[in-house]
């Protein structure tokens, strides 16, 4: 196959895609479905104690039923800041606050902001996708760099070893897209 010189750490490529798609699969999540979920505040962050705090770390998070999520806030002065970051997230949710817990019922998806969700998920899996493709270049740089360890036969077999992982990935976000956009259209 190729020469002791130069090995092409693949392992590390696939790695970095994998990253990519847990990152695409955290994203789809925050995407509401008409049913409550803890984890559609997962990509909420608040400006807490200086710094920008995951609302998980400010307060306990329930879904008491089925279309309502609440969040008992364990210091009073931070709800207000809590509050604000959900309203500013782009949910779409209104928080009802009642002392330290505060409120969100989901309400039902209409036709419009289901399509809005749609091209919401499509836009995730694109940034996605990008990701694979850097890490694609970056296998590709490598495999350049090395153009001298490595001959001809060697280095072409490099380059679809790169490229079949890549189409593989590639392929995992189209049908992860697939599934969240039949998920998020299904009444």
């Amino acid at each position: 196959m190729a020469d002791e010189d130069f090995e092409l750490d693949t392992a590390d490529l696939e790695r970095r895609m994998q990253g990519a798609m847990g990152s695409l699969r955290t994203e789809f999540a925050s995407l509401r479905t008409g049913r409550a979920s803890a984890t559609m505040l997962e990509p909420v962050v608040v400006e807490a104690y200086g710094q920008q705090t995951p609302i998980n770390q400010l307060g306990t998070v329930n879904v008491p039923e089925p279309r309502m999520v609440t969040i008992n806030v364990w210091d009073k002065s931070l709800v207000s800041a809590v509050e604000k970051a959900i309203m500013n997230s782009g949910l779409g949710i209104n928080p009802q606050t009642n002392g330290t817990i505060i409120m969100l019922p989901i309400p039902e998806l209409n036709e419009e902001r289901r399509r809005e969700l749609g091209r919401v998920a499509a836009q995730y899996a694109e940034h996605a996708r990008v990701a694979i493709r850097n890490v694609r270049r970056d296998g590709m740089d490598q495999i350049k760099k090395a153009k001298d360890q490595v001959s001809e036969d060697d280095q072409k077999f490099w380059e679809t070893e790169v490229q079949e992982l890549t189409d593989r990935y590639i392929k995992s976000v189209d049908e992860a897209l697939e599934t969240k956009q039949a998920e998020i259209m299904q009444v």
